[in-house]
């Protein structure tokens, strides 16, 4: 009852018109609460100093901003404040003093009656809504429990706060002012409460801070839980740890991490590791001591030390007796053939032999066309020699990182391809072939890896290799590197510079037959799960197969086509069907289809402007025919075929040449004047380039504009100078395969390659005639037939139609892919 008549007091008692402005920044009080409050704005100063009397009273208001910023008194016109009594002052130091200030009741700010020497307000009254009794009796009870949860969650609640709030709720607005002081709200939510004179709103206002407390309440408490959970068994693990290595000194055990360092350092000792390396194995060691296991460094070191104890630093593979004549004999059980490499093989091991140990290995490079068994002659050289093999892929590699490694401060770095295969063989002498070298990507934004390659590969160098991840040297001198390629050109000058090439050509249709019988029946009839009593092959119908389904220097092709007439016998054979298949050449067109290509034989007769030319491809060898023909018109030369800038050059040279020995080859001038000349290379989205169709050429325009016919049955090469001179060209071997599958016996060449027939397999040579050419002039004796040769039953040939039959290059393996390049040498 007395808090209610001192309520009644203070309501009733009379408040002047004017009060001295009193702006807080920090705090407030509401009416019948009372708060120490620390002055030391000047304004405020300024009023506690005019009135040295505790019974002032002043209107409070809350100002917004900082503490230096100067206050606009007029922004408070319009607001509610608070009439307050000032009670006790303790002066402090620096220009402040203390009062204890009571709250009165609420009151309006009318207007601002002075400025100067302090802010005077001109105020009155505030008239407060009460709620209704029910609606405010159930937002009263909620806030309460709202205020018992806060409680249990915060310690900075005290927990006589509820309490205090269920004393008061007979009064709703007193009520709501308690909430809002002792929930620590912020000053501007302080100052909303102040401002709401609908004491229901007012509650709802405080609710709803009230319940955005608690729910931030809870989910702090939720993860400090989480938090202490984790902490709890983190120190769990600790002390558990602790106890479990006072056990074990007790038992005289050493602790895990202590074990795992001596383990390490005990197998590094027995690597035998060089100097640097085990200098650098011990430091790393050393820091691996000092790490948690839980830590990232700790995996990244541990991972290097197994890297670097599972290299071979020293292993090498057995050094039994090597017997030249039994690695002859594993060579030749495993290939047909390929003489020039085996040779160079047998060499190698023999000065191995001699000088009782390994020589700086050779770096070989065996190049031809795919299907010729680059890549298993590396296996079988391994096996012979009792070496261990890995095989590395790098086609279409362009990171230089994937040969020379990752630094180790990349994530999931890893060393390079050659080191990866080390650790795979764990000797340091293996045989290591690195496939397709020419389809390397040469730079790039990662590097060149063709570049990195240029240390791996030399002998000079490799001794001392340094990977990025292993970052240390590594000697590679002692490994036998074997290299794969099909077209030489492709690999860069330096890397080619540093290699041992053997060209491996393409095969003959009887080397063909002959391996086919020795290696590829044996094989695919074991794949198919077949026998040679299920199914019968004749020599005849093998080279039915090779020339007619599968014209390509290598046995892929052949591969695939004998594979598919034993997957029909297979076939049957699973349903049941006995006996034996003896295989003819209707079996093979019926499963096979119709043939591929056309009989060899089809285009040896005579032709006026049509020339059998030879060509190299990175497939090997090809025919290529060159067609000309003359038209009434005015002197023009065309040329069509997708031609290159070096053929096309050849052609204008071949032109002239003919040009300047018209009387010679009885070629009235008329000729170069009132017609056109037109050479068309076929196979027209095949692209050509290169010099070596220079004869070939000239022969056709000489020819077409001599009107006399040319042999077909003669096949030729050789680059032509405007002197008429025949120049050397490359790939004599794949060429005169080429000429040789498709049924010529005969091919003209330039003098200066009589030395390159030695490449050419002994039953070719055997089997062909070759003519060598130091001039022009002695093609066209050879190849040039006379005019009166056809003159009897053929019209001229300026009107004669060209022949309809497709030419020999159109209907060869290469204009199957039509993407293949065919480049004349």
């Amino acid at each position: 009852m007395a808090k209610a008549s001192r309520k009644e007091d203070i309501l009733r008692s009379e408040l002047p018109p004017t009060l001295p402005l009193m702006a807080l920044r920090s705090t407030i009080v509401y009416p019948l609460g009372t708060i120490a409050v620390q002055m030391g704005a000047p304004e405020n100063l300024a009023i506690l100093r005019s009135h040295e009397d505790n019974g002032l009273i002043v209107a409070l208001v809350v100002a917004s901003g900082d503490h230096d910023e100067p206050i606009a008194t007029e922004q408070f016109v319009g607001r509610v404040g608070v009439a307050a009594r000032v009670h006790e002052r303790i002066n402090l130091p620096g220009e402040t003093i203390q009062i204890t200030l009571q709250g009165l009741r609420r009151i309006t700010i009318e207007g601002i009656d002075a400025h100067e020497p302090f802010p005077v307000a001109i105020v009155k009254p505030a008239k407060e809504t009460p709620p209704e009794p029910v609606q405010g009796e159930e937002l009263m009870t909620r806030l309460v429990s709202a205020a018992e949860t806060l409680a249990e969650l915060i310690d900075r609640i005290p927990d006589e706060v509820p309490a205090i709030l269920k004393m008061n709720m007979s009064d709703p607005g007193r009520f709501a002012d308690l909430a809002a002081t002792n929930m620590n709200f912020r000053i501007a939510d302080k100052d909303e409460v102040l401002q709401r004179l609908d004491v229901g709103e007012r509650i709802k206002f405080v609710l709803s801070r009230l319940e955005r407390e608690v729910a931030r309440a809870r989910v702090m408490e939720d993860i400090k839980r989480q938090t202490e959970v984790k902490i709890e068994q983190h120190q769990r693990e600790f002390y558990l740890r602790q106890q479990l290595r006072a056990i074990q000194a007790e038992l005289g055990e050493a602790d895990p991490g202590e074990k795992e360092a001596l383990d390490l350092l005990k197998k590094i000792e027995e690597a035998k590791m060089p100097d640097k390396a085990s200098q650098e194995a011990r430091r790393e060691t050393e820091r691996l001591r000092m790490l948690s296991p839980a830590s990232s460094e700790y995996q990244v070191i541990r991972n290097y030390l197994d890297w670097l104890l599972a290299l071979p630093w020293h292993k090498r593979s057995g050094d039994e007796e090597i017997t030249l004549p039994k690695v002859q004999e594993a060579l030749d059980n495993r290939h047909y053939g390929l003489n020039e490499a085996k040779e160079r093989i047998i060499e190698y091991l023999a000065v191995r032999k001699l000088r009782g140990g390994d020589p700086h290995g050779p770096i070989l490079c065996f190049v031809g066309p795919p299907g010729t068994g680059k890549t298993s002659l590396g296996e079988a050289i391994a096996k012979s020699i009792g070496r261990q093999f890995s095989r590395i892929s790098v086609g279409g590699v362009r990171d230089e990182a994937e040969i020379r490694g990752h630094r180790r401060t990349y994530v999931g770095a890893m060393p390079g391809m050659v080191i990866q295969a080390l650790r795979r063989v764990g000797v340091k002498d293996p045989v290591i072939m690195i496939d397709e070298i020419d389809k390397m990507s040469a730079g790039g934004p990662s590097g060149d890896p063709t570049a990195a390659m240029l240390e791996v590969l030399d002998p000079s160098q490799n001794h001392d290799f340094v990977d990025h991840y292993v970052n240390l040297p590594f000697d590679l001198s002692a490994i036998l590197f074997i290299c794969t390629a099909n077209n030489l050109f492709d690999i860069p000058a330096p890397l080619r510079d540093r290699m041992e090439v053997i060209r491996i050509a393409g095969y003959t249709i009887e080397e063909k037959v002959e391996i086919a019988w020795r290696y590829l029946l044996p094989k695919l009839f074991e794949e198919h799960g077949i026998t040679d009593k299920d199914l019968q092959f004749t020599d005849e119908v093998l080279t039915f197969i090779s020339s007619r389904y599968s014209r390509e220097a290598g046995l892929r092709g052949m591969s695939r086509n004998v594979a598919a007439v034993m997957r029909k016998r297979a076939r049957k054979k699973a349903d049941g069907e006995e006996g034996a298949w003896v295989v003819d050449n209707a079996l093979v067109e019926e499963i096979l289809g119709v043939p591929r290509y056309p009989v060899e034989e089809a285009e040896k007769e005579p032709e006026v402007g049509a020339v059998t030319g030879l060509a190299w491809t990175a497939t090997g060898g090809d025919l290529m025919v060159i067609e000309a023909l003359k038209m009434p018109g005015s002197g023009r030369l065309i040329v069509t075929g997708q031609l290159g800038e070096v053929m096309r050059e050849s052609v204008d040279a071949g032109y002239s040449y003919v040009r300047s020995r018209a009387d010679q080859l009885g070629i009235e001038d008329k000729s170069f004047k009132d017609f056109d000349l037109h050479i068309h290379f076929p196979a027209g989205a095949i692209p050509k380039d290169g010099p070596s169709a220079g004869i070939s050429i000239t022969l056709a325009v000489a020819s077409v504009l001599a009107e006399r016919p040319v042999r077909r049955d003669v096949a030729m090469t050789g680059e032509v100078t405007l002197r008429g001179k025949v120049l050397e060209i490359g790939g004599v071997k794949e060429k005169v395969l080429a000429a040789y599958r498709a049924g010529l016996r005969e091919v003209i060449l330039p003098k200066s390659n009589e030395k390159d027939l030695r490449d050419v397999p002994d039953e070719v040579r055997a089997n062909m005639a070759f003519t060598f050419v130091q001039a022009m002039d002695e093609v066209l004796r050879l190849a040039l037939l006379p005019r009166v040769a056809v003159a009897a039953d053929k019209p001229p040939a300026e009107t004669q139609p060209e022949t309809a039959k497709r030419p020999a290059l159109a209907d060869g393996p290469v204009a199957d892919v039509e993407s293949a390049t065919s480049a004349t040498r």
